[in-house]
């Protein structure tokens, strides 16, 4: 007899999400409760930005897709209840970012994301 397996991971939503810039549709990823921690040179290791719950996520999803830039998916990994992805992002500028995402999973949806990103320096 063969064991129940809970749902898989959209990652064809967290491709269209991501690209079409639409908040709405990433956060349909997230799990009620989930937990995202964002480090950068602001909220560096020892002080992330924490943000608890969706509507604390679609608050800095919305305003991340409201400023004028661009969003790729470059590379997604799903093993079990672990996804990891890359996003190339750029401003009309040529300023570039790039963010490196691991998330923990539970019946499909994310529970708890560690976002690392970076960006050129102006100069």
């Amino acid at each position: 007899m063969g064991t129940a397996t809970g749902p898989g991971f959209d990652t064809d939503t967290l491709r269209r999400g991501i690209e079409s810039q639409d908040a709405q549709t990433l956060l349909s990823l997230y799990a009620d409760d989930a937990e995202l921690r964002v480090i950068d040179r602001n909220t560096q290791p020892s002080h992330p930005m924490v943000m608890h719950g969706r509507e604390q996520i679609s608050e800095m999803l919305n305003d991340v897709f409201s400023r004028d830039m661009t969003h790729k998916l470059e590379q997604c990994v799903v093993q079990g209840d672990h996804v990891a992805y890359t996003e190339a992002c750029e401003y009309p500028d040529g300023t570039k970012v790039l963010a490196s995402s691991m998330m923990s999973l539970r019946d499909g949806k994310i529970i708890d994301q560690t976002l690392m990103q970076e960006w050129d320096d102006e100069t």
